[in-house]
C-alpha cells in the first residue's frame, strides 16, 4: 500500500513564539510545492507558540500542519500547568504527541497515561502520534520487540478500528534521541516492522498496512533518504534538525 510520507518537527522546549514565527516563515519559503504535495509536513512547537504559529499558518496558507507536544488526561479542572485537548483543538492543532520518551522517562508518564492521552486526542477530533521505543538496556537485553509490542498494545487499548485511520506511530529508540547515535536503517526498519505486525495482530492486516510509522532518533538531512527507503518507515519525527530552516527543508526534500 502506498503511504504518504509524514515529516514532523518536534521543537521540544526551544524557541520563543517570535523565534518560532521566524523559523516557520524561513522553512515555508524553502519548501517547494512539489515537495509539500509529496510529503505531509508538521511543526510541533511549545505551547506558548501555538497561537502565533497557528495564525501564521492559517493567514499565509502555509503547507504545514500544527502539532502539540503533550496533552492533559482530564477534560478540565484544577490541574495547574496542564493543557487540555479542548484547548488544543480550539487552536486548530491537528497532531498531538503521546508517550514521547522524554515524557515517559522524565515526567513519569505510564502506559495507562499514554493510552488516556491518545483517547483524549481522538475525542477532540485531533490525531495522535503515539511514540514508542526501547532503552539501551532493553535493546542490549534483546527485549526490543517485546517492549515495542507492549507499548503499542497498551497505548492503543480501547481504540476502534475506525479511529486507527487517524493514528500515527513514531518509533523512537530512546538510546538514539539527542545522542547523535542513529539506528542503522535496517535496525530502524526492523523496529517499525515489529510495530506494523503488532498493529495487524491487534486490528487487521489492512490497518497494519495503512498505518503511518515514523522513525525518530537523530534524523538529519544526511541520513533521512536512506531511512525513508526502508519499506516500513513512512516518515520521521525530527528533533534538533527541525530547529534549522535549512536542515528541516533539506530533510523534507530528501524524504
Amino acid at each position: 500500500m502506498a503511504r504518504k510520507p509524514f515529516i514532523a518537527g518536534n521543537w521540544k522546549m526551544n524557541l520563543t513564539h517570535l523565534e518560532g514565527i521566524k523559523l516557520v516563515q524561513e522553512t515555508a519559503y524553502k519548501l517547494t510545492k512539489a515537495e509539500t504535495d509529496k510529503v505531509d509536513v508538521a511543526v510541533i512547537p511549545a505551547f506558548t507558540a501555538l497561537r502565533s504559529i497557528q495564525t501564521l499558518i492559517d493567514g499565509d496558507r502555509l503547507p504545514l500542519s500544527l502539532g502539540a507536544q503533550d496533552v492533559a488526561i482530564e477534560d478540565s479542572g484544577a490541574f495547574t500547568g496542564a493543557v487540555s485537548a479542548e484547548m488544543l483543538a480550539a487552536l486548530d492543532v491537528r497532531w498531538v504527541l503521546a508517550g514521547h520518551s522524554e515524557r515517559r522517562e522524565i515526567f513519569g508518564d505510564t502506559d495507562a497515561d499514554v493510552n488516556a492521552k491518545v483517547k483524549q486526542i481522538l475525542k477532540y477530533g485531533m490525531n495522535p502520534i503515539l511514540c514508542v521505543g526501547e532503552t539501551l538496556d532493553q535493546r542490549e537485553a534483546g527485549e526490543t520487540d517485546t517492549v515495542l509490542s507492549h507499548q503499542v498494545t497498551k497505548g492503543l487499548a480501547g481504540i476502534s478500528h475506525d479511529d486507527m485511520a487517524r493514528v500515527v506511530i513514531a518509533y523512537e529508540p530512546v538510546w538514539a534521541i539527542g545522542t547523535g547515535k542513529t539506528a542503522t536503517p535496517e535496525d530502524a526498519n526492523t523496529g517499525c516492522a515489529t510495530i506494523r505486525a503488532t498493529i495487524a495482530q491487534l486490528f487487521n492486516e489492512d490497518v497494519g498496512d495503512a498505518i503511518i510509522i515514523q522513525y525518530g532518533g537523530s534524523v538529519k538531512p544526511g541520513n533521512v533518504a536512506e531511512l525513508m527507503a526502508q519499506p516500513d518507515i513512512d516518515g520521521a519525527l525530527v528533533g534538533g534538525a527541525s530547529l534549522s530552516a535549512d536542515d528541516f527543508a533539506a530533510l523534507v526534500a530528501a524524504s
